[in-house]
């Protein structure tokens, strides 16, 4: 038995850059999707979420009858073939430790764990970031989501402890080092949603609209430039403020990056804001929403001997089904080491 594991990610600002070759700083997470398989002549998974399993040629042909989780599965195995890897399947299981539907990428990172569990089995190496964007365009073949290449570069990209500034258009990349005096909190507004189902494509189509026009933008489109361009601004702000550990910039650059998907992008919830002012009036150094929004999460950084206290007490306070990680930086997608 073989074990392949892939990180969910949390974006900690540089939100819907990704679409125009922007700016992103997300981090891989602790949390993720592991598979443990054996080589086989078809591709058959179980999974612990889901009663359904998924059952397919090695190299996925015939997905598009398939449903489910095993839609993504498939569509990996369909772009992988395109990039030459010998028609090895897998047996076994797929378990996870991220929520759905929090805005935490549970779709990249079960792409990319079936892409490095696919290629480890047929002995068929990729560089990571190949990888990341067969992964990336498995997404649109699985579900024609036209996402960027954020969510799945951070699930193989992932280091301890570090972000990692990205540049979308070049894909050139830093690890930036987080202070050891911040933790990490992910708080789920228990709103979920799919980006397939959201307006996602729609903000997509208007901020390609807005970068490829000439002339006077009306109203609407003219918010949806300025928040590409600020935000844009604010990662590199973000990692500055990282760099000097000026926290309290921070928390003014995530103040900044909320009202503009609030406002200027129109993508957050009053769910998500309220959120954001739960975790600031409980001492957050910085927080925002992060994802996709239309539901999901927050991003919290909070002072490391704090992180739980806070996490409880947005919790507490919020008056939904809220549900709050503690979570560490991560090392990205790779073949795990099982004891025997």
């Amino acid at each position: 038995m073989r074990s392949f594991w892939a990180p969910g990610r949390v974006n900690l600002i540089g939100e819907y850059t990704d679409l125009s070759g922007g700016l992103v700083l997300p981090a891989a997470l602790d949390l993720g999707v592991r598979i443990d398989a054996v080589p086989a002549a078809h591709i058959i998974l179980r999974s612990d979420r889901y009663d359904e399993s998924a059952s397919l040629a090695a190299d996925g042909t015939g997905f598009e009858n398939g449903s489910g989780w095993g839609r993504y599965v498939a569509a990996v195995a369909v772009e992988l073939a395109l990039l030459g890897r010998p028609a090895v399947g897998i047996e076994g299981s797929i378990t996870s430790t991220l929520p759905v539907g929090a805005g935490l990428s549970s779709s990249a990172a079960l792409e990319v764990a079936t892409a490095v569990a696919l290629c480890g089995v047929a002995d068929f190496p990729l560089p990571p970031l190949v990888l990341a964007q067969a992964a990336q365009r498995s997404e649109y073949r699985a579900v024609g989501v036209p996402c960027g290449v954020m969510d799945q570069a951070a699930s193989v990209l992932g280091r301890a402890g570090c972000a990692i500034l990205l540049d979308t258009g070049s894909l050139e990349h830093e690890l930036v080092e987080m202070p050891t005096e911040l933790g990490l909190v992910v708080i789920n507004s228990g709103i979920s949603r799919s980006l397939e189902s959201s307006a996602y494509a729609t903000r997509r189509q208007e901020l390609e609209q807005a970068l490829s026009a000439r002339g006077e933008l009306d109203a609407m489109l003219t918010r949806r430039l300025r928040h590409v361009e600020t935000e844009n601004r604010r990662v590199r702000n973000v990692v500055d403020a990282l760099h000097a550990r000026r926290f309290d910039e921070l928390g003014e650059l995530f103040r900044e990056g909320h009202e503009s998907l609030r406002c200027d992008l129109e993508v957050s919830l009053p769910e998500l804001d309220r959120l954001v002012e739960l975790a600031y009036a409980h001492g957050a150094v910085a927080a925002r929403m992060t994802g996709g929004g239309f539901g999901g999460s927050i991003a919290v950084l909070a002072h490391a001997n704090e992180t739980g206290t806070l996490a409880d007490r947005v919790v507490a306070d919020y008056e939904g089904d809220a549900t709050a990680y503690v979570c560490h930086a991560a090392d990205g997608a790779r073949e795990l080491t099982v004891a025997p």
